[in-house]
């Protein structure tokens, strides 16, 4: 019988992790519509990690997905069989934000179990302290990867945009419910904002990956 051809190597092999988290079910009111509709920060990202998906298969490399919150809720390994694509729309449709964020010691635990050197893509809120963060961005550039984040926030959280007496329900604690004067608050949120993205940034600077900044008001197709 004829030798059998091996199946050729993929050139590259991504594994893309999408934030779960409660805070990524925040809409706002300036967020673009999908099908006449606003969505939420995880809809953004769902809808961008199906598209990268369907690119990276379709151009042959091999594709993984990770859902997480406080922990790792799914690990599919990354593979670039066409039936891929099914799996990882699959497992996005059936996630559901909740839980709080945890986001350092996920990229840790998820950083150790990728063991064949490639990309990494983060969709994220990326709402941890920033500096765990960038230490455990590093962790992958240390096993070799190369690594994108796409920070992923909605308009009204980088520019407070509110005026009135307004409640604040805490996403990820149900129970936390705060009535504040928006004005009271805006120039220290706002210096507080900047300073968590401007870290982030220039962390991801520092390690050579890339940095992507995105607003839910931004189509994701862009």
């Amino acid at each position: 019988s004829p030798p059998m051809t091996p199946t050729p190597e993929p050139d590259l092999r991504a594994t893309i992790l999408v934030d779960a988290s409660g805070s990524m079910a925040y809409a706002g009111e300036a967020a673009a519509k999908i099908d006449g509709r606003i969505v939420t920060k995880f809809e953004y990202a769902q809808y961008l990690a199906a598209a990268l998906t369907y690119l990276l298969i379709h151009q042959q490399d091999a594709v993984g997905l990770v859902t997480f919150d406080t922990q790792l809720r799914k690990y599919l390994p990354a593979r670039s069989r066409a039936s891929q694509v099914r799996q990882v729309l699959q497992e996005l449709y059936n996630t559901k934000t909740g839980g709080e964020t945890a986001v350092a010691n996920v990229f840790h635990d998820i950083a150790e179990r990728i063991h064949r050197r490639g990309v990494v893509i983060i969709i994220s809120d990326l709402f941890d302290k920033a500096e765990e963060v960038v230490n455990a961005l590093y962790h992958f550039c240390y096993r070799k990867h190369e690594v994108i984040v796409f920070h992923v926030m909605a308009e009204e959280e980088l520019t407070f945009p509110f005026e009135s007496f307004t409640h604040f329900r805490n996403l990820e604690d149900a129970q936390h419910v705060l009535r504040i004067a928006p004005q009271a608050i805006k120039a220290h949120y706002l210096d507080k904002v900047r300073e968590f993205v401007k870290k982030i940034e220039v962390g991801c600077g520092q390690m050579k990956a890339d940095y992507v900044p995105m607003t839910t008001t931004q189509s994701f197709d862009k």
